[in-house]
């Protein structure tokens, strides 16, 4: 269908391509040279966690997972995103052939996509809501960075994408999705990019858990004084004072809840701890479908270790003390399989 503009460039990044360079130069620079005792990239990593706002806010965090990101087999890269545009059941896939960056444009896989239409599981992404959706596009000017990065300029070597939007689904259907999954996670030549950003607490997103009478309340639940199942040691952790914690300390035991459970490797944990706690992770889908391939790939046979995820950085737009105000965690992480 032709190439999917680069719809937020200009607003929500550099359109400027030598600016956006020395944007993602920078903040791919504040990141250490090792980690977990690996030089980086780490070799195998090829699946990563990352998040999708605005460079301003979450690209500093982003650049820990894409400086991980072991691309040097990359013949294909899936690209995951919940859906912000539309109500999406299920996972849909692009009718578009290119994705534009201000750098050039990456070409989209149509022989893996057009494999995976034919199972019949996947809709269509309607092409003026995949324009207007920045849950995939925040993720391809990284992506070429780290392709330029990795292929010495060589743009002849940068492997096509396979963008997927990932909409609601029960567990079940998660689980069905990341079967449909395994072969590719199971080829070295496949890499994953999962796009995703943590809690969103605030009253715009109906969601602000805060700490009283010694628990933690929604104070957007319509009245409701039911108790979120928050980690008690994890909560004792974090209060500090006879008041209690902070709103963002309660933030931070949310989001840890849900990136401990992540790196359990267990996606019916993870479903259940999400669901539980009512946690706003807007790629909560998106983590679920690739976790669940993970899961039945380790028990296909991996070595120890392997097909977990590590988080590596974890950053909040605003360290939240007033029910008034707003805020956004985002996380990084990576597995090696």
């Amino acid at each position: 269908m032709g190439t999917r503009e680069a719809s937020h460039a200009g607003s929500w990044y550099e359109d400027d391509p030598v600016e956006l360079s020395k944007q993602l130069d920078d903040f791919l620079g504040r990141v250490p040279e090792a980690l977990d005792d690996n030089g980086l990239p780490i070799p195998g990593a090829r699946v990563i966690i990352a998040p999708h706002a605005g460079y301003s806010y979450s690209g500093p965090c982003a650049a820990w997972a894409y400086k991980a990101l072991d691309l040097s087999a990359a013949k294909r890269v899936f690209i995951l995103g919940p859906s912000h545009t539309y109500y999406l059941r299920g996972c849909a896939l692009t009718r578009f052939g290119k994705y534009e960056t201000p750098f050039g444009d990456l070409l989209v896989d149509k022989e893996t996509t057009e494999e995976l239409r034919r199972t019949g599981q996947f809709s269509d992404m309607p092409p003026a809501k995949d324009v207007a959706e920045h849950s995939l596009e925040m993720h391809i000017p990284y992506l070429w960075k780290r392709l330029e990065q990795t292929f010495g300029g060589d743009v002849s070597k940068f492997p096509p994408i396979v963008p997927i939007l990932v909409g609601d689904g029960s567990a079940e259907k998660e689980e069905s999705f990341g079967q449909l999954l395994v072969p590719y996670l199971k080829d070295p030549e496949n890499t994953f990019i999962v796009s995703s950003d943590f809690c969103h607490w605030g009253s715009r997103f109906s969601y602000r858990p805060v700490y009283s009478g010694g628990g933690v309340h929604n104070l957007d639940n319509g009245g409701s004084t039911a108790t979120l199942p928050v980690d008690s040691k994890l909560l004792e952790a974090a209060a500090a004072g006879a008041d209690g914690p902070p709103i963002h300390e309660v933030i931070r035991v949310l989001d840890e809840m849900a990136m401990d459970a992540v790196k359990t490797g267990n996606h019916r944990f993870f479903y259940s701890t999400v669901q539980g706690t009512g946690n706003t992770v807007c790629g909560r889908h998106p983590i679920g479908v690739v976790l669940a391939g993970l899961e039945a790939l380790a028990n296909e046979g991996l070595d120890e270790g392997k097909g977990k995820f590590n988080f590596v950085q974890y950053q909040r737009s605003n360290l939240v003390k007033r029910t008034h105000d707003f805020s956004v965690s985002y996380a990084s992480a990576y597995a090696v399989i």
